[in-house]
């Protein structure tokens, strides 16, 4: 219980320094929504269900992540301009990293939920299914991403954080999907030992 108050504080800390003067207040509210939207149904769920620390602490790193690029967009994080700079790349790709935690952490979220609920009796299909949910996620959020440049025009550029990149769309979902079979392959055991201990 410690534990998670010191997970609360922390949330609220990079939530509440991500909004310090960002990027523009427009943006930001889009980037870090996913992670109120969250936050909001952990804390709702609490009681009725917990999820082991581990994947707890992982959606916090997640979190995080999205504060950072809600604070200075995607596309102008300013370590990965570094980075763009010194390799010589066409754009920042901060969102990359995003996108690979998009499924990474899905699929801890996704795979505890399968096990603890029983929803999945098979070990063959667990790691499967796992990936499938997270890629349905994934798609989800281009979709999403899509709607809103749409309805907001150029406001929603930001959000959209293509920097010009043609197969950005693809590149995401590619690396969604990469985090969430990176997860089932090193993260599996340690999680099934997470669980064991609840």
């Amino acid at each position: 219980m410690k534990n998670h108050y010191i997970l609360i504080l922390l949330f609220i800390i990079g939530l509440v320094a991500s909004a310090v003067y960002p990027h523009d207040y427009f943006t930001w509210v889009l980037e870090v929504f996913p992670a109120i939207i969250g936050f909001i149904i952990l804390v709702a769920t609490y009681q009725k269900f917990r999820f082991t620390n581990l994947t707890y602490w992982f959606i916090l790193l997640h979190c995080y992540i999205l504060f950072v690029g809600g604070h200075y967009t995607y596309a102008e994080v300013p370590p990965f301009n570094w980075l763009r700079d010194v390799l010589h790349q066409s754009r920042n790709n901060y969102d990359k990293v995003g996108h690979f935690a998009q499924g990474f952490v899905p699929a801890m979220i996704v795979r505890e939920l399968f096990i603890r609920k029983h929803v999945i009796n098979k070990k063959g299909w667990l790691a499967f299914l796992t990936v499938c949910v997270c890629m349905s996620i994934s798609v989800t959020y281009e979709f999403i991403e899509w709607l809103v440049s749409v309805l907001s025009g150029s406001s929603g550029d930001s959000f959209l954080g293509t920097q010009g990149y043609v197969w950005d769309t693809q590149s995401d979902m590619l690396f969604a999907t990469i985090g969430a079979i990176t997860m089932v392959i090193l993260m599996s055991r340690k999680q099934d030992k997470a669980i064991s201990k609840l």
